[in-house]
């Protein structure tokens, strides 16, 4: 609720979000009326795109042609002409009944649904704001174990927000009186990210209050940017706290009736000040970010208040008359959240939002991962900016980063060194002490991260669909800064220095080698959202590779575990020794183009993105670890689908300029690394690296690859930013 002292910014604000509001309305009208007609003589499965439709019964574990029957059902008895299916009375047994339930077609439901609403509920708070300007209300929900979720216009600025406090339990008991609320202080200084376009803030809130209660004991709606939440004609249902009074619901007789790119429109009872409020489907699933109301206007388009007079803020919102309300979709908030450059706490908070439902919330075992890019290097803003803040922040497409594994260290076993020639393995603690009991809890932990491995690859996927795929303006810039303090005009000894120091500076999260996590879902796509094996160019979608990774990573998890409980006294180099043996036997789709061996399986190298590409085990193995070469004569010769490979060396069938370029980034980001051994990559061999280069030029697919890369672990390929470097550095010093 806006008051009559808080009118100064916020009326602007607030009356330019209903004047757009109104505009995307009215400018729907037509296509809103078809919408409606459909719903009405068809059904729910006909008003929306049938794509989208789909998506949402494989949400509900539906089936389309059953779906299809109960949509043709008639109201009235069918004749022999109508266009409806007839339908015997008998036809209405508990699956058909259970679908309309789930497509909010009937108003019987199961109490799970009460159930399930009163859990969602716990979490949505009242968000009050006492600041010099003024005060006023809104409503927030909690979305991780630490990050608060509400409107721009509720929470407009780090001052703002530094006045303000989330309130829960504000609200009746069952027995009609009002429970205590639990007040905690929201903490901007932790993390504070707006966007004024999409209306919504997002911003951390205290462990603890002053009278010791717990964040945690409220819980947090997880969210999911995939489709199939909802579509056209489906009811809504909201929970707010309208015009700062105690909590409140609008169950069921919400309508979908428009879903725009960025919006989604419904006819609700929701009273205007219930900005910030969750928009649930009846899976309880968040939706959208309520945000504003659809104003009735006057001619000249002014909102009216409900007494028919121009309506302005100083009313207070409980006054505006309204035909429509309007919320953001969850899916964009989310694609925005992912494109602020974060570091440090800021990027672990992040982090914890994106979790997968399930996961352990804050204090038990939460990703403690690092988010960002390197300020200023990937088009959100020059270095030094305050990019969480920013309300136009625009750029690189961000894959999230969602860290779930069994690589934590342990008492008998430290965490992996990056800077040592060492190893990391899977912590798996030698059965030797651990009791039996444990040991069982290990398994199921084993089985758990493998599937917490899967969910967040296969929710980057989802999340990466309606990403656009490269925006070159944005690159551009991203690359002119990465760049900026390289003198492109210098000997090519002090280039190659040059270089290889802002790679390694600039080389921030360093990604574990898990290819299912990033490289499938976003980094290794094609324009047309397919996965090309590198060497023979066959293609995959990038789930049955995230699908097949999972397996094998599951099965090599399992024997490791099962190797373990065997042979209790097992060594470091006995271990080592047994996953090597696993991984062989069960190979992930994935080729290091500088193959694994020749670097002892290190990191940062073994998880470097820019040198990991989708490639069928077949070619994977058939090229081994063999340098490349350029056979003479290749394009007449008989060879496999992979490419042609003899003891000397190996040329692709496809791909020679993007390896050859990923081959170079290697050697400037990590010289003295390879070709101190005898099958590994000679230096006589660069010139034909050189010569595939310059014959294949850098492809969108490349510039793809490098801007989602960058986005992920800070740094660029220099060979594709600049192709022209190619022939000005001086690569002698990479071979130790």
């Amino acid at each position: 609720m806006i008051t009559a002292e808080h009118v100064s910014q916020a009326e602007t604000d607030y009356l330019a979000q209903l004047e757009k509001a109104a505009r995307r309305f009215d400018n729907r009208a037509a296509q809103r009326e078809e919408t409606l007609q459909t719903i009405e003589s068809r059904g729910v499965l006909y008003a929306d795109e049938p794509a989208r439709v789909k998506k949402r019964l494989a949400r509900l574990n539906a089936d389309w042609s059953l779906a299809k029957a109960i949509e043709q059902i008639p109201t009235e008895p069918a004749t022999t002409t109508g266009s409806t299916l007839p339908l015997s009375p008998e036809v209405f047994g508990a699956d058909v009944l259970g679908l309309e339930r789930l497509m909010g077609r009937n108003n019987l439901t199961g109490v799970a649904f009460l159930e399930g609403g009163y859990l969602a509920a716990r979490s949505i708070g009242r968000v009050c704001v006492r600041s010099p300007e003024g005060g006023h209300y809104g409503t927030g929900f909690m979305v991780s174990p630490s990050l608060l979720m509400t409107n721009n216009h509720v929470l407009r600025s780090l001052e703002e927000a530094s006045h303000a406090v989330v309130e829960f339990n504000f609200q009746a008991g069952v027995d009609g009186r009002p429970l205590d609320p639990v007040t905690f202080k929201i903490e901007p200084q932790n993390f504070f990210a707006t966007d004024r376009d999409l209306d919504f803030t997002v911003v951390a809130v205290a462990e603890r209050n002053q009278q010791g209660a717990r964040l945690a004991d409220f819980d947090w709606l997880p969210l999911d940017g995939a489709q199939g939440k909802a579509i056209l004609g489906e009811f809504v249902n909201i929970i707010q706290h309208p015009n700062g009074e105690p909590k409140q619901l609008a169950l069921r007789e919400n309508q979908i009736v428009d879903l725009l790119d960025r919006f989604v429109h419904y006819a609700t009872d929701t009273a205007p000040g219930s900005s910030g409020s969750p928009v649930f489907n009846d899976q309880w699933e968040v939706v959208a970010l309520h945000h504003s109301a659809v104003p009735k206007t006057d001619a000249d388009g002014r909102p009216l208040a409900v007494d028919g007079t121009p309506w302005r803020p100083g009313m207070g919102e409980h006054r505006l008359a309204w035909k429509a309300n309007e919320g953001v979709r969850i899916s964009r908030v989310l694609q925005a959240l992912s494109r602020f450059t974060l570091t440090g706490n800021a990027a672990r908070l992040r982090d914890e939002l994106f979790q997968p439902p399930g996961t352990p919330p804050r204090g038990e075992g939460a990703p403690q991962t690092a988010a960002a890019a390197r300020p200023g290097a990937d088009g959100f803003g020059p270095a030094g900016s305050a990019p969480l803040t920013s309300a136009t922040a625009v750029g690189l497409t961000v894959p999230l980063r969602i860290t779930v594994g069994v690589d934590m260290p342990t008492p008998d076993r430290p965490g992996p060194d990056r800077t040592s020639g060492a190893r990391s393995l899977p912590t798996v603690t030698s059965a030797a002490v651990l009791p039996r009991a444990e040991r069982a809890a290990g398994s199921s932990a084993v089985a758990d991260a493998a599937e917490q491995d899967l969910a967040a690859a296969l929710l980057n996927l989802r999340l990466g669909e309606t990403r656009a795929y490269y925006v070159r303006e944005d690159d551009r810039a991203a690359r002119d800064a990465y760049y900026a303090d390289i003198d492109a005009d210098s000997d090519g000894e002090t280039l190659r220095r040059a270089l290889t120091a802002l790679l390694e500076e600039t080389h921030g999260p360093r990604p574990s080698y898990k290819p299912a996590r990033m490289l499938y879902p976003w980094v290794d796509l094609h324009p047309d959202r397919l996965l090309r094996s590198v060497y023979s160019g066959k293609t995959f979608t990038a789930e049955e590779l995230i699908h097949a990774d999972a397996a094998a990573e599951a099965a090599r998890l399992r024997g490791l575990q099962e190797f373990l409980l065997r042979e209790a006294a097992a060594g470091t180099d006995v271990i080592a020794a047994e996953l090597d043996a696993l991984e062989a036997a069960l190979p992930f789709n994935c080729e290091h183009v500088v193959p694994q061996s020749w670097f002892a399986k290190r990191e940062p190298m073994r998880g470097d993105l820019h040198h990991l590409f989708a490639c069928e085990p077949e070619c994977n193995s058939f090229r081994g670890n063999i340098p490349y070469t350029d056979f003479p004569g290749f394009d007449e010769a008989v060879r496999e689908d992979c490419g042609m490979r003899e003891k000397t060396g190996f040329e692709p069938e496809h791909s020679r300029g993007a390896v050859a370029r990923a081959t170079l980034y290697f050697l400037l980001r990590y010289p003295g690394a390879v070709g101190d051994g005898t099958t590994e990559f000679p230096a006589d061999r660069l010139p034909i690296l050189v010569q595939w280069h310059e014959n294949e030029p850098v492809s969108e697919y490349e510039l793809h690859r490098n801007a989602a890369i960058a986005a992920i672990q800070g740094n660029r390929n220099p060979l594709i930013d600049h192709p022209e470097w190619a022939r000005s550095i001086d690569f002698s010093g990479v071979w130790p």
